[in-house]
């Protein structure tokens, strides 16, 4: 039977590899709706318009509403659920692409904030509406459908980008040029220095305008990024631990070991046992 409260899209095919969509649609959940345990092969981001539900990642659950945004990265075990007296109603976009994970990295989302209440929830509902609206596998459907999700991804960015504190926008723009030399470097053995001069600002100064706009210190982002990357390998690759150290720029595997559990609390190992206890729950495909 159809089911007349929900309308989705899903893409057949496309040639774009650099960024392209997976599916996309809304939907007025039925009281207690649950998606997963499970994983996805894409990007997915819901943002609620209506009513609650209960997403679930990473151990963690988040309790959501009008208004929020919630993040899953591929094969990561999720679960989302509407509520049993409110239940949500929420537009969706799937997506995947060599340039993705890139764009994702400029939004408010992290490992540690897969969800996010959105400032601006009426322009990014239109993008997502917009999105559904250009669907079709003509090229000129595909290339609209695109141009949306840019534009998505845009007003997600610019969140991001507002949230920071106004110190300046040449201080601002340090801190942005920084991140960005981080996420291009951090698997070499570069350090707070190295990040220093390619920003054309000195040491102390970076330190100051990291502390003002980000929280922290520009060798704790770098660490908490480079652990970011190797719990992502840990996930979704079959390197060994000693390969996804030197993957992430730390070139003795004993002083990764001691990095990594100080940031997620246990060794790799451990964590990479979790991950794989979790997986052997999904069900056979």
């Amino acid at each position: 039977m159809t089911n007349l409260s929900k309308q989705s899209y899903k893409q057949s095919y496309t040639d774009n590899v650099e960024l392209s969509i997976f599916n996309c649609g809304h939907e007025y959940c039925v009281p207690g709706h649950t998606w997963g345990p499970g994983v996805r092969d894409h990007y997915l981001i819901h943002l609620v318009v209506a009513g609650k539900g209960v997403y679930q990642v990473g151990g963690v659950s988040h309790t959501l509403q009008e208004g929020d945004l919630f993040l899953a990265k591929p094969n990561q075990l999720i679960t989302y659920a509407a509520d049993e007296t409110d239940p949500w109603e929420y537009y969706w976009v799937g997506f995947n692409g060599a340039c993705a994970n890139k764009l994702v990295q400029q939004t408010p989302f992290s490992d540690l904030h897969p969800v996010h209440h959105c400032k601006d929830p009426q322009a990014v509902r239109e993008a997502l509406y917009n999105i559904y609206l250009s669907r079709g596998p003509e090229p000129q459907c595909e290339a609209l459908m695109t141009g949306y999700l840019y534009i998505f991804m845009a007003h997600l960015m610019k969140e991001a980008r507002d949230a920071m504190p106004n110190v300046g926008s040449s201080s601002s723009q340090y801190v942005l040029s920084a991140i960005k030399y981080i996420q291009f470097n951090y698997s070499h053995d570069i350090s707070v220095d190295d990040i220093a001069k390619a920003v054309g600002v000195s040491r102390s100064h970076l330190y100051r305008v990291f502390m003002a706009n980000v929280g922290q210190s520009p060798i704790d982002y770098l660490t908490n990024y480079r652990i970011s990357e190797a719990c992502s390998l840990l996930k979704n690759s079959n390197l060994s631990i000693a390969e996804i150290a030197v993957s992430v720029g730390f070139f003795d595997q004993f002083y990764f070991s001691r990095v990594f559990k100080k940031v997620k609390g246990v060794p790799p190992s451990k964590y990479l046992a979790t991950l794989e206890k979790e997986q052997s729950k999904l069900p056979d495909k």
